[in-house]
């Protein structure tokens, strides 16, 4: 680890103008991790078939990363996991193929350690939408299925695991997506799903969404959105997060405490999140970024008029004005 650590952080299905795409706030969150270690959320640098992570990077699923800030677990860096991937009964025997083909592909090219992968006992029954808000949220029929899965997996000696469940292609919603506006439909469900695992199982976690829909888009997407349209399936990058996740523990006498954070980045208008006030309650400098808003409007002005939140107006600005000096 570096001298510094930072947590540069963008909540997922809130429309951020960077960074609620597909991995585009990885080219800032990698030039952060140059300079300091850097604990990210798995929005920032999952990116369809390509992944932002650095070896400098701490890949954190955002239940976990709550826990983190409140200071009721540790994270213990680590290298090559044990991945357990589980996958929806529901996904069809073509789409599975291609997935199980991918992780081999992963795991040959990278040297990823794939432990174990299995097929939940039933159907997950995924739904997801925009609200009148301009958030994505949804709900799981079957949220049990996938526990008793990843029960199954860790008993087997698996310490990080990977979720895949069947999603219904939202053509409506993507069109504005794949333009590099709105809000990415199938984020806030995907949370739900994390944040369960998380929350159960105290095992580093991420969720990558299948579509009966496998074909390759063949129209010009904007960039922030181009990786997910290349790629029949996004289980790379969060294979090759997992892979280097840090382990979470209850002993807080071990591994990195919250307490050990030097800063804290955020979207400018989303300041209202666990991190956020922890951060607050225990003097962790704060940075919002003017550049990247979203759907939110939570800023300094509305709850944090005489905080010591520090406005900048890019990420460039931050990385340039002396964040990292003792």
């Amino acid at each position: 680890m570096k001298n510094k650590l930072g947590a540069f952080i963008v909540p997922t299905g809130i429309g951020a103008n960077i960074g609620g795409y597909a991995g585009d706030a990885s080219v800032y969150a990698r030039k952060f991790a140059q300079k300091s270690s850097l604990i990210v959320n798995p929005n920032v640098v999952n990116a369809g078939g390509f992944s932002g992570i650095t070896e400098n990077m701490l890949y954190v699923e955002g239940y976990s990363l709550d826990s983190f800030f409140k200071g009721e677990i540790n994270l213990i860096p680590s290298t090559n996991n044990k991945i357990g991937i589980i996958y929806d009964k529901a996904i069809p025997k073509d789409v599975l193929n291609i997935h199980i083909n991918t992780q081999n592909a992963v795991q040959t090219v990278y040297g990823i350690n794939i432990h174990k992968y299995t097929i939940t006992e039933e159907e997950v029954g995924v739904e997801f939408y925009i609200n009148s808000s301009g958030i994505s949220v949804g709900s799981v029929k079957n949220i049990e299925t996938i526990e008793k899965a990843c029960e199954s997996l860790i008993t087997d000696g698996c310490d990080a695991i990977a979720i895949v469940c069947l999603f219904e292609d939202s053509n409506e919603d993507n069109e504005y997506y794949s333009q590099g506006e709105g809000v990415d439909p199938v984020g806030g469900v995907e949370a739900i799903i994390s944040h369960d695992i998380s929350m159960k199982f105290k095992v580093p976690c991420a969720h990558s969404p299948a579509f009966e829909d496998f074909s390759i888009y063949s129209e010009i997407v904007n960039p922030k959105s181009a990786s997910e349209y290349i790629t029949p399936t996004f289980l790379p990058c969060i294979l090759l997060g997992l892979s280097q996740a840090p382990k979470l523990t209850t002993d807080l006498n071990s591994g990195i405490n919250v307490n050990d954070l030097n800063y804290l980045i955020m979207p400018y208008d989303s300041l209202g999140s666990i991190p956020v006030f922890e951060a607050l309650k225990r003097n962790i400098k704060i940075y919002s970024v003017r550049e990247n808003y979203t759907q939110l409007n939570v800023t300094k002005e509305k709850i944090f008029k005489n905080s010591n939140i520090v406005e900048i107006e890019s990420y460039e600005k931050l990385l340039s004005c002396g964040i990292f000096s003792n």
